[in-house]
């Protein structure tokens, strides 16, 4: 499968976790997932990382200093710049203490595919024009190209 493909396949998945229910540590489409759950389990039915199922706490963010979030990206990905995002890449904005909320670019220049609180639920949203997000930190990632 081509790059394009793999990314192509990548927002399609995301599309279907729509709707599902915001549930702390849950995986299960249409029943429930979070922000860190539902972007391993996208790239993982897409055949593009191994399963991720990492242990933490629903308020690991607000209390600790470890970057337990990007601990699970790296492995799978590289940074990139926002200049150089495409579909199927992956926002994590700084939220509390970390880096701790997680979505999958949909299209450009800025939708993305995200389980939210806010909403309580997996959402199609804009991340220039959500509030919460255009004011944290963000960092990018891509499953495609060289690592470092």
């Amino acid at each position: 499968m081509s790059e394009a493909e793999q990314r192509a396949a990548v927002v399609a998945e995301a599309m279907t976790w729509l709707g599902t229910p915001y549930h702390p540590r849950a995986a299960v489409k249409g029943a429930g997932v979070d922000c860190a759950m539902l972007p391993s389990q996208i790239y993982f039915a897409c055949g593009l990382i191994p399963l991720v199922d990492p242990e933490y706490s629903e308020q690991w963010h607000l209390h600790r200093d470890e970057e337990l979030y990007l601990s699970f990206v790296k492995p799978h990905a590289r940074e990139i710049t926002r200049e150089q995002i495409g579909p199927g890449d992956f926002a994590i904005w700084k939220i509390g203490r970390v880096y701790s909320h997680g979505a999958i670019i949909t299209a450009l220049p800025s939708t993305i595919v995200h389980a939210t609180l806010a909403a309580n639920m997996v959402t199609l949203d804009d991340m220039d024009r959500d509030e919460l997000l255009r004011t944290h930190p963000v960092r990018f990632w891509s499953l495609w190209g060289p690592r470092a």
